[in-house]
């Protein structure tokens, strides 16, 4: 064949030639063939005019102590990174071309979201750099393990599963995650134990966190929540009082969520139940002693027995003290004696009285200051309605307005006491149910109305008045020698009508008149001179008009007037 001319054929394998010789371009891996190993190098043909010669270390060999990694006519993939250098030779290297390699495959499982291989083999800041066969990735500190890790050294240089989280292959950049690997491989876990797991059932854990609110129980993969209420049937303030980190305790799940992976554990379950028959065990009205557990605004808790506690509720801890802390009566840890009030099974629900074990103070004041007794005692407080005063048994009795003085009213009274005073009066009342004890302080000195009946004081009767005030409307007056009081009105000052003039009266002077009216009852008395001056005409009249003397009624009442004069001096 005229190599001049070549054939059809030839020229065909000729430009086939051509085009693999194109496809040889810098910064693309290409397959070569080693012809000859030469010390530390290699020497590859690529299909080039010149050779290319890689370090034997590329390869995974050290040199002529270990042996050549490679033999003589082996192909390899190289990555062309210069066609020809300086010194006539094609520029070439094993480890780009694994790199090349590995982006591809690291593209192909991160769009996929497949784990890929890979081993730590240095710390750097922020983290650490991880060789993903021939492809270094960054590995963040956060990214590590599910929990911070101090020490990583034992994760060094081994293979272990990674995820890429971020690739950027032009600027060279693969970020990848252990922690996302462990996460899913617990959530599988959890996912198989949670599904072995059944409500009811009894397993061992152990405890691995304390809370305020309970223990995080780990169960071999899993964690389950032990909350305080249920670690013991007896009041718990913190789970610390009974658990300890690393126990292994016994418990029973109570509930499981298979969709969050919950489980709620507890541990009095597999204890009996201290409320059953609880209605027999406490009885109400009966007596128990217990012992204060907790205090509230509302009242304060015992426990009558380990899971058995009762509410003493603020109004039942005492007779006298109200509108008090309940901290002020009674001290966490105190020993007290309570009174069964109510049980409820159902809501678990005791109610105590701490009052009903002590004496009733006000059946005690009954019985010890009837009705009738005079006490005594320091005014507490002034109302608009009475005085408060502090008796014995640390009770308070009222003295009503009504009942400060027999005839004075109470409003003007009251001002005469101030707190602190010491006062005597008299038990009047006593209601043990409302808890209230009625004094009187004017009843130490008896009714002016009785002390008067007894003298004689009566309608008709004739009386000597004091002037205490003169007012424009008549005058208010004493009746001498008693204690009562009472108003002449203009129109009884005297019959003529001329005469019927307060301020011919002054204070302090005396003066006679007749009782008209004398009512017990609503005690009033009232007195008039007017009605006195008629009496005695028509006494005169009676007395002086049945002689045949023939005399007027001027020299009648004359006469009757100089018998009186008379008789005053």
């Amino acid at each position: 064949m005229n190599s001049l001319n070549p054939s059809r054929e030839d020229f065909a394998a000729l430009l086939n030639e051509s085009f693999e010789t194109q496809e040889l371009y810098e910064g693309s891996v290409v397959k070569g063939t080693v012809i000859a190993i030469e010390k530390d190098l290699a020497v590859i043909d690529v299909g080039l005019k010149v050779e290319g010669r890689i370090p034997l270390k590329e390869f995974g060999g050290r040199g002529r102590e270990d042996g050549p990694a490679l033999s003589v006519g082996d192909e390899v993939e190289v990555y062309l990174e210069r066609v020809e250098n300086a010194l006539g030779e094609a520029v070439l290297s094993r480890d780009k071309a694994r790199r090349e390699e590995s982006w591809v495959r690291l593209e192909v499982a991160f769009e996929a979201g497949e784990k890929v291989n890979g081993q730590i083999f240095n710390q750097v800041k922020g983290g650490f750099t991880v060789d993903l066969d021939g492809a270094v990735a960054f590995l963040p500190r956060s990214q590590v393990d599910i929990r911070p890790v101090r020490d990583v050294t034992p994760l060094m240089h081994t293979p272990q599963p990674f995820q890429i989280l971020k690739m950027d292959k032009r600027r060279g950049n693969i970020v990848v995650s252990r922690r996302v690997v462990l996460e899913e491989t617990r959530a599988e876990q959890r996912s198989e134990l949670v599904q072995s797991l059944e409500e009811g059932q009894i397993v061992e854990g152990v405890v691995k966190n304390i809370t305020d609110y309970g223990a995080f129980v780990d169960l071999g993969g899993i964690d389950g929540l032990l909350h305080v209420t249920d670690i013991a049937w007896r009041r718990i303030n913190h789970p610390s009082e009974v658990l300890t980190i690393g126990q292994t305790v016994k418990v029973q799940i109570i509930r499981v969520n298979q969709d969050t992976h919950r489980i709620s554990l507890g541990m009095k379950q597999l204890e009996t139940d201290p409320w059953d028959g609880i209605d027999a065990k406490y009885p109400v009205g009966a007596k128990f002693a217990g012992r204060v557990t907790n205090i509230t605004d509302y009242g304060a808790f015992v426990e009558l027995e380990p899971g058995i506690e009762g509410l003493i509720h603020v109004s039942e801890m005492s007779w006298t003290k109200k509108n008090v802390h309940p901290g002020k009566i009674v001290s966490t840890s105190q020993e007290v004696d309570v009174m069964i009030l109510e049980v409820d099974p159902v809501k678990r629900r005791i109610s105590l009285g701490l009052k009903q074990t002590l004496q009733n103070p006000w059946e005690a004041f009954a019985e010890k200051y009837p009705s009738g007794t005079e006490v005594e005692g320091e005014v507490k407080n002034k109302t608009e309605f009475g005085l408060f005063i502090g008796l014995d048994g640390d009770v308070d009795g009222m003295v009503h307005l009504s009942d400060l003085d027999w005839n004075r009213p109470g409003e003007q009274v009251i001002e005469e006491y101030k707190k602190g005073d010491v006062v005597r009066a008299v038990v009047l009342d006593v209601d043990v149910d409302k808890e209230r004890i009625s004094l009187g302080i004017k009843q130490l000195g008896g009714d002016p109305f009785d002390t008067a009946a007894a003298g004689e004081i009566r309608k008709g009767a004739v009386v000597t008045c004091e002037v205490t005030e003169v007012k424009e409307g008549g005058l208010e007056a004493k009746i001498v020698d008693t204690d009562l009081t009472t108003f002449v009105r203009r129109a009884d000052l005297a019959r003529d009508r001329a005469e019927q003039r307060p301020e011919r009266f002054s204070v302090g002077e005396k003066f006679d008149a007749r009782v008209t009216q004398f009512d017990k009852k609503n005690r009033r008395v009232s007195v008039s001179i007017k009605a006195l001056e008629i009496a005695e005409e028509k006494e005169a009249v009676a007395q002086y008009g049945s002689s045949d003397s023939g005399a007027s009624l001027g020299d009648i009442l004359g006469a009757a007037l100089k018998a009186r004069e008379g008789g005053d001096e």
